[in-house]
Parts: C-alpha cells; sequence; structure tokens
C-alpha cells in the first residue's frame, strides 16, 4: 500500500511538471528560455538527477551550445561556452543522440568505448563533475534532431522507465515552445516588414515630386529590418554613363563625405554601388576583405572595410523592365551572410524606390506639359458637349493650335465620301484668298504636289521650313503659288488624323514668316489631330447609337419581358418544364386542366426513427444524399415535375411534358431509385443508420396546374391517382415498388411481377387489386 502511494504521488507530481510547464508554454510566446529553465528544474528534481541541461545544435555550426542549464558547475558552463564540445556522432553522446534522433542512456558513462579510447571532451566532462549515469533526450521536429536534454548523475545509478519518459515529454514540450516562438518571431518579423511596406508606400504618395525621403524611408527600414547598420542608394543617370549616392544613412563622418561627393563612370564594375546596376543582378558577399578587389587595393573597398568595418554586403538592383535604374546597398560590421529572406525585403523595397524614381520623372514631365493641357482641356470640354456635331471642336482646335504655335493660318480637311478629295472642314481665317482658291479646287488626292494629299497618303507629319525654297517654279501647282503670292505663306506643317491605320484628314498650319515648328508644337498639333479623331467618331457614334436605338427598342422590351417571365417560370418549375412553357409561347398549359398522368411517390423507411436517434448533422448529411442522388435520377428520366418534403418525393409523368409510356417511364425511374438506395442503405448500414426505400406507383387521371399566390406558386396534381400511389408509397417495404391495377396493366408485358392482394386503402371505397414489381422482364 505503501509503495502504491509512492507511486501514485510521483505520478501527481510528474503530472502537475508537465501543467506547469504547459501553462508556461501558453503564457509565454517570444521567448522559451522560462520554458527551459522550468523544465530543466523539474527534470532534475523528478529524476533525482543534480545537473539537467539543454544543448543545442545550430546548422552549420561544429560545436554544441548549452542555452539552459540547472545544477551546472561553472567549470562545466564554460567548457561548454569556449567551443569544447563538438557536433561529432563519434566524440559527443549529445550529438549521436541529435543526429539520430534517439535516446542515449548510459549506466556509466566510465564504462563506454569512447572514455576507454580517451575521447577528449567525454573524458573532460566526465572528470570534471564526476559523472557517471547519463540520459541525452534528444528535441526532434518534423525536420530532425535540434537539440538534446542531458542529466547526469555523480554515482552509477540508472534512470528508470518512467523517468525516461517523463524526460521525454519534457523534450515534446521543448520543441512546443521552441516552434511558438519562432512562429512568433517570423510573424512579428513578417508585421513588421508589412509595416515598413505601409510606410514608404505612405512616404511615395506624400512626395510626389522629390524621391529622396523616400529613400531614406527605405534606407531606414532596410538597415532595421535587415539588422545592416550601413546603408546606400546608387543611381545612374538617365544616359545610363556615370552613378550617384542620393542617400545613405548610419556611416561615420569620413565615409559620408566620400559618399556625398561619389560619382564614377558606370564603367566601374569593381565597384558595389555600380556593378549591380551594369548587371542587373544581385549581389552577395559574405566579407568584401576576402574579395580580389580587396586584395588588390581598391581604395573605395579598403575605405569601406577599414573605416567602416563593414564585412557583409548585399546589393540589389532597381530594376524596371529588366533595366537597372540604380542599387541598395546594405552592410553589416561583421561576417554574417545576408538571407533569402533578406534578398526578397530588399527587392520590394527597390520595386518601391523605382515607383518613387518613375513618380518623380512623371510628376517632372507632367510639369513640362501644363501649358500644353491646359491648351487641350479647352477641346476635350468642347468634345463633351458637342457628340452630335464635329464642328465645334474643329474650330476649338484651329483656334488653339494657331495661337499656341504662332500660325495665323490653320484649316482642317477630310476626305470626301467618294475619297476622291480633301475638302475644307473648318478654318480659323475670315477672308483668305488661299481658303477660297482651296474651296473652289479641292485637294485631289492623287495630287502628290500637295503636301496635304502627301500626308495623308504617306500617313506622315509634313514640315516644311520655307515654302518659298521649294516653291521656285510651281506655277503649275496653283495652291502653293496662291500661298506665296497672295498670302505670304512661309513655314507649312501638314499633321495626319490617322484612324485605323488610315489617315482621314489632315490639320495644316502655315506662318507667314520662317519659323520652324518645335518639337513640342508639332507634339502639340498631333494631340490635336487625335482629338479631332475621337470627335468625329463621336458623332459617327452617337448618328449610328440612335438608329440601332430605335431598331432595338421594340426588340429590347420583348426580350426583358421575355427574361422576367422566364424568371418567375423557373421559380417554381423546373427548368425543361420551363423552357417548354417558354418555347410554346403559350402559359395555357399551366392552368388548371384534367389530364391522364403517372404518379411516382417515394420516401425512405424508417426515417422517423432514425431522425429521433441520430444527431442533427446525420440527419441533414443522409438527406443530402438522398436528395442530390435522387435528383439526377429524376432529370435524367424526363419526369415533369416533382416535390419534395423531408425525405418524400413525388414525381409526375406526361404532364405538363407529354410522354408515350409515363407508367412506364415512372416505372423505369422507380428500378434506378431503387439499385441506387440500395447501395446508400448498405453504407448507411455501416455506420449504425437502419433505414430503407418504398415506391408506390399509380396510373389515373388527376387534377394538375398551378396553385398558390404571389412568389409562392406551385405547379402540382390532385385526386384519386395522386393519393393512391401516397398510400403505395406509404404501404410499401423496404425495397418493394407497390403499382396499382391501371399502373400494372400499362407496364405488365415489360416487368416480372406478382400479385400482393386486395387492399383497403384510406379514401378509397373498394379494396384495391395491389401488385408488387419484382424487375424488368427478360
Amino acid at each position: 500500500m505503501a509503495e502504491d502511494i509512492a507511486t501514485s504521488t510521483e505520478t501527481s507530481a510528474e503530472t502537475a511538471a508537465l501543467f506547469d510547464v504547459l501553462r508556461l508554454i501558453r503564457d509565454t510566446r517570444d521567448d522559451q528560455a522560462p520554458v527551459f529553465d522550468a523544465i530543466l528544474k523539474s527534470a532534475a528534481r523528478l529524476c533525482e538527477a543534480p545537473f539537467a541541461a539543454l544543448v543545442m545544435a545550430k546548422p552549420g555550426d561544429a560545436v554544441q551550445q548549452m542555452v539552459a542549464g540547472f545544477g551546472a558547475e561553472p567549470s562545466t558552463v564554460a567548457y561548454y561556452d569556449a567551443g569544447h564540445v563538438p557536433m561529432d556522432p563519434e566524440r559527443s553522446f549529445a550529438a549521436r543522440a541529435i543526429c539520430e534522433t534517439e535516446v542515449i542512456h548510459l549506466r556509466d558513462m566510465r564504462d563506454t568505448e569512447a572514455y576507454r579510447n580517451g575521447v577528449d571532451n567525454v573524458v573532460a566532462l566526465a572528470e570534471i563533475q564526476g559523472i557517471r549515469t547519463n540520459l541525452f533526450v534528444p528535441l526532434v521536429t518534423a525536420q530532425g534532431g535540434i537539440g538534446c536534454f542531458i542529466l547526469f548523475r555523480k554515482e552509477v545509478r540508472p534512470f528508470d522507465d518512467a523517468q525516461i519518459a517523463l524526460v521525454k515529454s519534457f523534450a515534446d514540450q521543448a520543441v512546443i515552445a521552441i516552434e511558438k516562438a519562432q512562429q512568433f518571431r517570423e510573424l512579428q518579423n513578417r508585421l513588421e516588414r508589412e509595416t515598413g511596406t505601409r510606410q514608404i508606400l505612405h512616404v511615395i504618395s506624400q512626395n510626389r515630386d522629390d524621391e529622396l525621403p523616400v529613400f531614406d524611408a527605405i534606407l531606414e527600414n532596410a538597415s532595421r529590418l535587415c539588422n545592416a547598420p550601413l546603408a546606400f542608394l546608387s543611381v545612374a543617370n538617365a544616359e545610363r554613363t556615370r552613378v550617384r549616392i542620393p542617400a545613405y544613412r548610419g556611416t561615420r563622418s569620413e565615409f559620408g563625405d566620400i559618399l556625398v561627393d561619389f560619382e564614377e563612370p558606370i564603367t566601374r564594375t569593381e565597384l558595389v554601388a555600380v556593378r549591380p546596376i551594369t548587371e542587373g543582378q544581385v549581389l552577395r558577399q559574405d566579407d568584401i576583405t576576402a574579395d580580389e578587389t580587396y586584395r588588390a587595393g581598391d581604395i573605395r573597398r579598403r575605405q569601406m572595410a577599414d573605416v567602416e568595418g563593414a564585412r557583409s554586403v548585399l546589393c540589389v538592383p532597381l530594376l524596371k523592365e529588366g533595366v537597372a535604374l540604380g542599387a541598395i546597398v546594405l552592410y553589416r560590421r561583421e561576417i554574417a551572410p545576408f538571407s533569402d529572406d533578406d534578398v526578397a525585403l530588399v527587392q520590394s523595397f527597390a520595386a518601391q524606390a523605382v515607383i518613387a524614381i518613375e513618380n518623380v520623372r512623371q510628376f517632372r514631365e507632367v510639369k513640362t506639359r501644363l501649358e500644353r493641357e491646359a491648351a487641350t482641356s479647352e477641346v476635350l470640354n468642347v468634345i463633351s458637349q458637342s457628340r452630335s456635331d464635329a464642328q465645334p471642336v474643329f474650330h476649338t482646335i484651329l483656334e488653339n493650335a494657331a495661337r499656341l504655335c504662332g500660325a495665323p493660318h490653320a484649316m482642317l480637311l477630310l476626305r470626301d465620301d467618294a475619297d476622291a478629295h480633301l475638302v475644307l472642314a473648318a478654318n480659323n481665317a475670315a477672308q483668305s484668298r488661299f481658303i477660297d482658291q482651296l474651296r473652289e479646287a479641292p485637294h485631289r488626292l492623287d495630287n502628290t504636289s500637295s503636301y496635304a494629299v502627301r500626308a495623308v497618303q504617306e500617313q506622315r507629319v509634313i514640315h516644311v521650313p520655307d515654302l518659298r525654297e521649294v516653291g521656285q517654279g510651281s506655277e503649275q501647282v496653283p495652291q502653293i503659288k496662291v500661298a506665296l503670292d497672295l498670302e505670304g505663306m512661309r513655314t507649312v506643317l501638314q499633321v495626319p488624323l490617322l484612324q485605323d491605320e488610315r489617315a482621314i484628314g489632315v490639320i495644316a498650319l502655315y506662318k507667314l514668316e520662317v519659323a520652324p515648328f518645335s518639337d513640342d508644337q508639332i507634339d502639340l498639333v498631333k494631340t490635336f489631330a487625335a482629338q479631332a479623331v475621337i470627335a468625329i467618331e463621336n458623332t459617327k457614334q452617337l448618328q449610328n447609337l440612335e438608329a440601332l436605338n430605335a431598331e432595338l427598342g421594340d426588340r429590347v422590351e420583348a426580350q426583358v419581358g421575355e427574361l422576367e417571365r422566364m424568371g418567375r417560370l423557373k421559380r417554381f418549375l423546373p427548368e425543361q418544364v420551363a423552357d417548354a412553357v417558354v418555347s410554346s409561347g403559350d402559359d395555357a398549359m399551366l392552368s388548371s386542366h384534367r389530364a391522364p398522368i403517372s404518379a411516382l411517390f417515394c420516401d425512405i423507411r424508417g426515417f422517423t426513427a432514425f431522425c429521433e436517434t441520430a444527431e442533427p448533422e446525420e440527419t441533414i448529411e443522409v438527406l443530402q444524399t438522398y436528395h442530390e442522388e435522387m435528383g439526377k435520377l429524376i432529370s435524367a428520366h424526363g419526369a415533369g415535375v416533382d416535390h419534395r418534403a423531408g425525405d418524400g418525393i413525388m414525381v409526375l409523368f406526361n404532364d405538363p411534358l407529354p410522354c408515350d409510356d409515363p407508367a412506364g417511364d415512372a416505372l423505369r425511374l422507380a428500378f434506378a431509385m431503387r439499385q441506387v438506395m440500395a447501395d446508400l442503405c448498405k453504407r448507411w448500414r455501416k455506420l449504425g443508420h437502419r433505414l430503407g426505400f418504398g415506391v408506390g406507383i399509380s396510373l389515373g387521371y388527376a387534377t394538375v396546374g398551378m396553385v398558390g399566390s404571389e412568389g409562392r406558386f406551385h405547379y402540382t396534381a390532385s385526386g384519386t391517382a395522386v393519393n393512391l400511389a401516397a398510400r403505395l408509397c406509404d404501404m410499401a417495404s423496404d425495397g418493394e415498388i407497390l403499382l396499382s391495377p391501371r399502373a400494372w396493366i400499362a407496364v405488365e408485358q415489360e416487368t416480372q411481377g406478382e400479385l400482393v392482394g386486395e387492399v383497403d386503402i384510406k379514401g378509397i371505397s373498394a379494396p384495391v387489386e395491389v401488385w408488387r414489381a419484382v424487375a424488368p422482364a427478360e
């Protein structure tokens, strides 16, 4: 009895210790050290071990690290801290336990091959504290061993199975704590990175005309989140000939002065500020002092290493459509390689830097186009107000073009309907001999002496700086002679109106002095030409739309009515029935009427008792499966209407969709239903649900049609034939298909069946002869 009480007490203590650790894991998110301390203290106490420790193996490290200890003497801690315990399974029992993910239990450390062979660290640990009995329990994750719990005793006294099991439980809890802390740190890091990204995006939105605040925000976040105290950003000029550094942080003043004055040819590819721009690739170096350019004495590389103490470097290009506009460069003052996550983060910052650069470039371009936009805004306003008439747009375009380009003569010519001439559509001059002559003799489209015609035929801008230089001896060209002699025109600009890869007209501007049009003026007139095309298209589209609207008005109204009618029908009829009604164009088939039908009723045997004992979820799952499978069969057998209530289903044949053999169709559906339900009931029986299936079929006249009120219509049937099918369904046992006399007579040539007998049926005065359908006739 005393032994049982002691065992129970020990079990209670172990359970309490495990629960204490679990509570501590729950309450500690980002620091597993308190969990480790609690585990080691409890393990040492419950396992009667004066020393307990946790050692971890870091990927890439050659030695073990003691991350927590209980009862360890300073000399042992110092031995681990000095890196004397290797991650070598041949020289360390802890390393072997970690690598093999197996518990190692040594009865006597001095009675091992490693001790007898003089393995230095095994001998050293045994001699430091006189360790004898050892227990090594690995911490195992899905990826393998990551650490090991170590319990020592100074006497030869092996740990029992319960103690080993307890330490294994503690190891599992330690893994939970490690993974939880790792997940928390990853989440926190992700949130910090998302916050940094949002901050940069906010700075971008607030600085449309200056990229430097964005660069500073990017470097601040990249430096902090990547643990890189030194950071700078380099950019190439527009010509991609030189590179400068507009932003940096974390540098000492001596090196900061160097970065301020940095401007180097893009050919200096040995420089980390330049190389990512020329190559367009991420550059990572674990130690810049091991680089060949450092050993070769490159002064900039030596300044980074010697003045700033930089070691590990990450360079990420600012890519736009595969071309590097600049680079973000991060340094660490220790050899600590940057991770792939660091690269991905800085690449996202690089994309934001590109956005900032592009925003500023676009903003500056917009500023230079303000005058042009002011000029075209009036044209756009007229276009919006004159969708049915292009003439106001033409006049506004010509007035603005003449004023902004310093051209007193402006005109717009369009192809005529016969596509033989360019005819004057608009001009800005009140009186002009040239305009009069142009009206009298429009430019023929085969007259290549006309600059306007050439601009249209060649679909290109024609710019003549001095008309007189090309007009000598041009008496044979009346337009040029008039322009020179009567109007004094000198400089000419012809800009085609392009629509669908075809020129439909031209804007012509003339100056009375030799003053060539600038590129900006030519671009402005191109814009006006595009707006003129928009005005022409708007007018044509409006005219076409008005004609189309007149034609389609009645059709749309009819289609809308048809869609509404179809929508109402499909709310209470099967889709094929609704389609039949719509196709016939007659709703009379839905009105109440007498019709010969075959009615089929079916339900699940034992369903009521099943519902009383089953869970609601089970009931719903059974009903859902039942109705899905029966619905497929009903649809496949071309039934006209079906109604469902709980497990009961009514199916009508021959109305409203006519069929040649309503009773036969109903029976074939019943056989298919019985086969499917047999399989379903067999599956449900394995789950403990004892369910069956029965069917009743009748043939006769019934009153069918729509019943209900607005929003609650149903197409149904009533009468003796319907009631009889329902009563037969109620009588049917599991697997039975019962038929009325008329239904049996209709199908007896194609069915194997047997007489059940005469049966009294509620609602019918005389006994009814009932037949049982067994199988289709062979």
